[in-house]
């Protein structure tokens, strides 16, 4: 398998045990042995090879699995803890992983700017045209961030030719059936170099987020073919995991464009194109979306993005919002915890979801049916107290209580956030109630307040003080 990038994606199962608390059940030995095998496979570790002690081979095993557990944003123990060995088990890509984009090994590149392509066959569940302009439009997300040109042939051999083929296909990279390996590509070559291979048993999609979007595997496995290799970088597309994106929605990170541009040099454009980042938790500008508990951690919502928090880790992880919630949007104007019915609301424009752990609820629903007026076009934060069971809702410099035992809008509202919460200024960007606290975030600050001594609790912290900053 040697130059060969093949990309098969960490689906994150977003089962209950998503949102429960951490254990530490002692793993079994066919566990271990799956541990080793994976550390040897993909972090080209030295167990069992030149270890003469078990000492010697416990240090080696702490070592590479640091090296694991920090490229996934997993906490950094060295130690086979159940979330370590969770990951291990999806099904994943079948080279090294390396660091912040990087080159594949050897900085292999294609020594010429204009690169010809063809479709060799065709997925019977997409029609053909569908087809075409997938693999067009994954091309043209690397054209148009660097000098590179795409021109598709028709018979013959091209550069990159593509095909979709089941099982063993002839590369000594057989695929391994539904849901596991996707497609993988070969670094920039001769004869097979360049080539992406696609497995016909996934089910391939033009637009939402069932089966698998063609356009967005594509464009990553090209990324692949022109001598990219996995990044780090959570939100970007040569990141080992799918996540799905609305095809129309898309725009190559910037991280992503760092790399193309690292080996072909810079667009022929005259103003430089740029791309979205990934958000970073203790940058000195990171603000929030939304934030909201979910059976005792905690959501912070931004972009794309959202970050866990649980009280009993040292560590903050960010996940794609579409990793464990493929239909909902981005960017979420406000979100919170209704604890008596154990879920979550999160709200979008005049509409919310409700989530039950990892299950969206029901059909999307209009806030006027919560009682808000027309002249409401969205919430801009939200909590809700689990002593009286009443919630929150700020709007500019207003705000409504909703109780949710009796499910309806409370009368005398909307009353002035400014008046019932002293030195609480609009507008709020989210809320959250802990501990008897309210927490208002706003920009790149929080105010703590007390609501029983109705007062603003000092000092005041940086929003993302939350995040272990």
């Amino acid at each position: 398998m040697t130059g060969l990038s093949l990309w098969a994606f960490l689906f994150l199962t977003c089962n209950l045990s998503a949102f429960a608390a951490p254990t530490d059940s002692p793993i079994n030995d066919a566990d271990m042995d799956l541990v080793k095998k994976y550390l040897n496979t993909y972090y080209q570790s030295n167990i069992g090879r030149i270890s003469k002690s078990r000492i010697d081979e416990n240090e080696i095993l702490t070592k590479d699995l640091k090296k694991m557990q920090e490229f996934f944003g997993l906490e950094v123990t060295g130690k086979p803890d159940l979330k370590t060995l969770a990951v291990m088990k999806k099904p994943r890509c079948g080279v090294p992983d390396l660091g912040t984009y990087r080159l594949t090994d050897g900085n292999p590149k294609w020594e010429k700017t204009s690169i010809t392509y063809r479709i060799v066959n065709y997925t019977p569940d997409m029609p053909r045209s569908d087809t075409d302009e997938a693999i067009r439009k994954a091309f043209e997300v690397w054209s148009n961030v660097s000098p590179l040109t795409f021109t598709r042939m028709y018979e013959g051999e091209a550069d990159i030719m593509i095909s979709f083929n089941t099982r063993d296909h002839d590369d000594n990279s057989p695929f391994d059936g539904p849901s596991g390996i996707l497609a993988h590509a070969f670094q920039p070559g001769q004869h097979i170099g360049g080539d992406a291979h696609f497995d016909e048993e996934e089910f391939w999609t033009k637009d939402g987020p069932r089966g698998h979007n063609l356009f967005l595997v594509a464009a990553h496995e090209f990324g692949h073919s022109l001598g990219l290799s996995h990044s780090t970088d959570v939100g970007a597309l040569m990141f080992p995991n799918y996540s799905f994106t609305a095809p129309k929605l898309f725009r190559l990170p910037q991280d992503d464009i760092n790399g193309i541009q690292a080996i072909y040099g810079k667009s022929n454009n005259p103003i430089q194109p740029t791309g979205p980042s990934t958000p970073e938790a203790c940058s000195a500008m990171t603000t929030f979306d939304a934030v909201a508990t979910m059976r005792g951690e905690y959501l912070f919502f931004k972009d794309r993005h959202f970050w866990r928090k649980h009280p009993q880790l040292s560590n903050v992880e960010l996940y794609f919002i579409s990793l464990f919630w493929p239909t909902l949007p981005s960017s979420i104007d406000a979100a919170y915890e209704n604890f008596a019915q154990d879920n979550v609301l999160l709200f979008k424009g005049n509409k919310y979801w409700v989530l039950s752990g990892y299950d969206i609820v029901g059909q999307v629903q209009s806030i006027y049916k919560l009682g808000f007026p027309r002249n409401v076009k969205k919430i801009d934060a939200a909590f809700s107290d689990p002593q009286t069971g009443k919630t929150y809702f700020f709007i500019g410099n207003k705000y409504w209580r909703y109780n949710e035992m009796e499910q309806s809008m409370e009368k005398g509202y909307p009353r002035n956030i400014a008046r019932d919460f002293k030195g609480i200024k609009p507008r709020i960007d989210a809320a959250l109630y802990d501990n008897g606290y309210i927490y208002f975030f706003r920009g790149t600050k929080v105010f703590q307040f007390d609501p029983k001594n109705e007062r603003i609790v000092r000092p005041i912290r940086r929003s993302n003080s939350w995040l272990n900053c």
